[in-house]
C-alpha cells in the first residue's frame, strides 16, 4: 500500500498520485504520444534526444517501500533534532536528577549541595567544570537512541494506521492508538540506549569534597567492584553498558521502563494533535508535502505552528512522569557484596568504615521502587514542585526538538516522494524510447 493510500480516510480513495506530494506525477500513457512518436520514428532513432538515465537515488527510491520513507525521514529527523538540542538535554537531564542524590533544602538529604539552579545557572556551572564537551555530554547515545526511536516510532505509526483503518472509521481513534502502538514498540527497542544517556548526562566530571557523592567509582577491569568517594564513573557509551551490565545485571538497562510507558501519554496527545492542526493549518495530512499552486510559505507555516502548539500540549500535560523516570533511571541498583551499602550507594547512615550499620539498614534497598513509590517519595521530600523541577528547560529543549524533527521529517518524506516521481518519469520515458527503437 503506498503512502497516499495510508493518508487516504478509512473507505475513501487516496488522493490521485499527480497531486499528492505537489509533484506532477501523471505518466503520459504511450497511446497519447503517438503522433510524437510517429514523426520521431519517420526521422530515425537519431533525432530523438538522449535518454534520460537514473540516478542511484532515484533508483533506490523507486523499489523502496513507503515504510522504508517514513524510517529514513524519522531517524533524519532525529538525528538533527538530537545535535540541535543536546545542551539543553544536559541541562534538563541535571535539573531533573540531583534532587535523586542531592540535599534540596534544610539539610533533609544526606548528600551534597544543590548545585544546579535554573538554565543559566546550570549552564554556567556545566561551562566552568566541564567545558563544551559538558554540554554535549551524552550526545553518542543521543544519536544512537534517536535514530532507532524515530525510526521505529514514524515506520509503526504509519503501518498502525493503514491497519487500524481497516476496522475504524474515527480519524482522531486511528492516530490515537497509532501513537500508543508506535510509541510502546520505540520505547521497548531503545530503553537501555536512553539509561545509558540518561546516566552519562547526571555524571559529574570528577570528585570534589563539597560535592561528595555517594556514588561508587568504578576501577578499569569489568569484574572489580567500585569504591567509593567519586561521582559516576562512566568514561563512555561503551564503558557505561559494560560497568553497568557488570555490576548491576541486566535489568538496569529497563530502569525506568514503567514509567517510560505511561508516558505513551505524551505521544498520545501530541501526535493526534499534530496531525488535527497540520490538517487544518495547511489541508495536508502528515508526510504530504503541499499542492501544486499551494503556498510553500504557508504550508512550512503550518507546520512549525502545529509542531510547536502540539509540543506545549502534550508537554504540559505529561511532564511529571518525565521526573519520575529520570530519578528512577539515575539512581543505581545495589551491587552483590555491598550489604551495607544504601541503594543510592552511600555508607549506611550512622555507620563507618569497617562497622557494622545500625540494625535494619543492613540490607541493601534501592530508594526509588516503583512509580506510585517513587512519586510518594518525591512529594513527601520535596513537594508538588519538584514533579515539575526543569519543566522550563525542557520545554525549551522539548519544543525545538520537537519542531526540528517534524520539519527535517516532512523535508525529508518530501525530498524522498519528489525524487520517487522523477525516476518514474524517466523509467517511463527509457521504457517509450526502448519500445520506439524495437520498431
Amino acid at each position: 500500500m503506498s503512502q497516499s493510500d495510508q493518508l487516504a480516510a478509512p473507505g475513501q480513495h487516496s488522493p490521485t498520485a499527480a497531486v499528492e506530494y505537489g509533484l506532477d506525477r501523471t505518466y503520459p500513457h504511450p497511446s497519447r504520444q503517438a503522433p510524437a512518436k510517429a514523426a520521431a520514428h519517420d526521422g530515425g532513432i537519431g533525432a530523438m534526444q538522449d535518454p534520460p538515465h537514473l540516478t542511484l537515488g532515484e533508483r533506490w527510491a523507486i523499489s523502496a517501500s513507503d515504510s522504508q520513507f517514513n524510517a529514513l525521514a524519522g531517524a533524519i529527523g532525529g538525528f538533527t533534532s538530537g545535535i540541535v538540542t543536546c545542551p539543553l538535554d544536559v541541562i534538563k537531564t541535571k535539573l531533573q536528577a540531583q534532587g535523586g542524590f542531592a540535599a534540596v533544602q534544610k539539610g533533609r538529604h544526606v548528600g551534597h549541595a544543590k548545585v544546579y539552579e535554573g538554565l543559566v545557572g546550570t549552564a554556567s556551572v556545566i561551562w566552568r567544570q566541564e567545558g563544551v564537551r559538558g554540554l554535549y555530554r551524552g550526545l553518542g547515545p543521543i544519536i544512537m537512541g534517536y535514530l532507532p526511536t524515530w525510526a521505529v516510532w514514524f515506520t509503526v505509526y504509519n503501518k498502525s494506521k493503514i491497519w487500524l483503518g481497516q476496522y475504524h472509521s474515527n480519524t482522531f481513534a486511528i492516530n490515537f492508538w497509532s501513537s500508543i502502538i508506535a510509541g510502546a514498540s520505540s520505547t521497548i527497542a531503545t530503553n537501555p540506549i536512553w539509561v545509558i544517556k540518561t546516566r552519562l548526562m547526571s555524571q559529574t566530571p570528577h570528585h570534589d569534597r563539597h560535592l561528595f557523592s555517594y556514588y561508587p567509582k568504578g576501577a578499569n577491569t569489568p569484574t572489580s567492584r567500585p569504591t567509593l568517594h567519586a561521582p559516576w564513573h562512566y568514561r563512555s557509551t561503551l564503558d557505561a553498558a559494560r560497568k553497568m551490565y557488570t555490576t548491576e545485571g541486566i535489568l538496569s538497562f529497563y530502569s525506568g521502563l514503567s514509567p517510560a510507558l505511561l508516558g505513551l501519554t505524551h505521544v498520545a496527545v501530541q501526535f493526534p494533535a499534530y496531525e488535527y492542526l497540520k490538517t487544518k493549518f495547511t489541508g495536508r495530512p502528515m508526510g504530504a508535502a503541499p499542492l501544486q499552486g499551494q503556498d510553500e510559505k504557508a504550508h512550512w507555516l503550518g507546520i512549525l505552528s502545529a509542531s510547536i502548539l502540539s509540543k506545549i500540549l502534550a508537554s504540559s500535560a505529561t511532564y511529571p512522569h518525565e521526573v519520575i523516570r529520570t530519578r528512577l533511571q539515575t539512581q543505581r541498583r545495589p551491587m552483590p557484596g555491598h550489604e551495607y551499602m544504601e541503594g543510592l550507594g552511600g555508607v549506611a547512615p550512622g555507620a563507618t568504615a569497617g562497622t557494622a550499620p545500625p540494625v535494619g539498614l543492613q540490607k541493601s534497598v534501592p530508594k526509588y521502587r516503583g512509580i506510585a513509590q517513587t512519586f510518594q517519595i518525591i512529594l513527601k521530600e520535596e513537594g508538588w514542585r519538584a514533579f515539575y523541577a526543569g519543566m522550563g528547560t525542557n520545554m525549551m529543549r522539548a519544543v525545538p526538538a520537537a519542531t526540528v524533527t517534524m520539519l527535517t521529517y516532512e523535508y525529508v518524506m518530501k525530498q524522498l516522494n519528489g525524487t520517487r516521481a522523477q525516476g518514474r518519469q524517466k523509467q517511463q520515458a527509457l521504457a517509450e524510447r526502448t519500445e520506439l527503437s524495437e520498431r
